[in-house]
């Protein structure tokens, strides 16, 4: 691919363009947002563009706990997935009809392979080489976002509670908002007070990798599978005794923790179906409990990610959560499938502009910390 001409980049304000991308831990595509964020959150354009099957593949081995990979093929996948969100960065510049010249910078979470802040030597991995990003796109591009605040002593994650706040916090209500990704992760937004957040557990990520196993398809479209079983309460209980479910905020966790080895150690014979909907409930059941026990009087829970989708895990959120609002931030006027491409892309701001991004009450870490490593144009 050739590298588009240099131009003078546009003086980083906050009225700027960004372009945020992401590849969630379902690893079904790199999420691309353009975004402006003055005078209101806008965002532009926001489209998924699938990985190449192959990249997929590789990362979805790569993910699970037992996996092992040489240095050489940690280069190798760096580059590959580098050059996958700089194809990814120019093909929705294109597809929106915006200059890269007109890009304030880029914001590129990458692709987390490893994320694992509460050992001895605490980490979180991610691919996705920024600055192939940057030299294929000829825009100053932002990533790495996690390991200052692990450095900081925190867990790296979850990182959109400052921007949930930004955008959807309001003075007249206690809210949370539920990003429905591979994992959930929560935004607790009280009327007054501190902003907490953290991830519940499996959101998308195991029911995904059941259907792909068992369907061939790499998600339960309409719920069409999970409709198919019933609950198996012996095997949702089962789950659910998980120790880490127990433990308190701040937490993280990821696909390596939460995959088929960890589900195969737990089943008995039970149908695919009813595997299917057992894990759709113990996605809707720890989001809830979560919820109920770290704030059990907010008004509103404002739903975001992929699982927005999965009409069956709405429903049962919204079951299990009687007396609350539960909705999308369609309601709000942003697409809830942008959500998390959007806050890398404010990140990226936040960086430039040398302003914390990190929330330690969310995190952990020692206090608010400027995120990320910068490559120039």
């Amino acid at each position: 691919m050739p590298t588009p001409p240099r131009a003078n980049a546009p003086a980083v304000t906050d009225g700027g363009l960004f372009l945020g991308l992401i590849s969630g831990t379902s690893a079904d595509g790199i999420d691309a947002a353009l975004v402006r964020f003055q005078p209101t959150v806008q965002v532009l354009f926001g489209r998924t563009y699938p990985l190449p099957e192959a990249l997929r593949a590789q990362v979805l081995a790569l993910s699970q706990a037992e996996a092992r990979i040489s240095l050489d093929d940690v280069g190798r996948l760096d580059t590959r997935l580098g050059q996958a969100f700089a194809a990814v960065a120019l093909q929705a510049l294109a597809d929106a009809g915006v200059a890269a010249a007109d890009v304030a910078a880029i914001g590129s979470h990458g692709q987390t392979l490893r994320h694992d802040p509460n050992g001895d030597a605490p980490f979180s991995q991610q691919f996705g080489d920024a600055s192939v990003i940057a030299e294929r796109t000829g825009i100053t591009t932002v990533a790495d976002f996690r390991r200052r605040d692990v450095a900081a002593g925190g867990h790296g994650a979850p990182l959109m509670p400052a921007f949930h706040a930004a955008v959807l916090r309001a003075g007249d209500e206690d809210r949370a908002v539920l990003n429905l990704g591979g994992i959930a992760n929560l935004s607790l937004m009280p009327r007054e007070g501190t902003v907490r957040g953290f991830d519940t557990g499996p959101a998308n990520g195991l029911m995904d990798a059941w259907c792909l196993e068992h369907r061939g398809q790499p998600y339960d479209r309409g719920a069409a599978f999970a409709r198919e079983g019933r609950v198996d309460e012996g095997l949702l209980a089962g789950l659910l005794a998980e120790p880490w479910f127990a433990l308190p905020p701040p937490k993280s966790t990821g696909r390596d923790q939460f995959q088929l080895q960890w589900l195969h150690a737990h089943l008995g014979g039970q149908s695919p179906a009813d595997v299917q909907a057992t894990l759709c409930e113990l996605s809707a059941a720890t989001v809830a409990d979560a919820l109920r026990r770290e704030m059990p009087a907010c008004a509103r829970l404002i739903a975001c990610g992929g699982g927005v989708h999965n009409p069956l895990l709405m429903q049962r959120l919204a079951a299990r959560l009687p007396g609350m609002v539960v909705e999308t931030t369609a309601a709000h006027g942003l697409d809830p499938d942008f959500i998390e491409a959007a806050g890398f892309a404010w990140l990226a701001r936040e960086t430039l502009a040398r302003r914390p991004g990190n929330l330690p009450a969310v995190t952990g870490a020692r206090g608010p910390r400027v995120l990320g490593a910068i490559h120039a144009a």
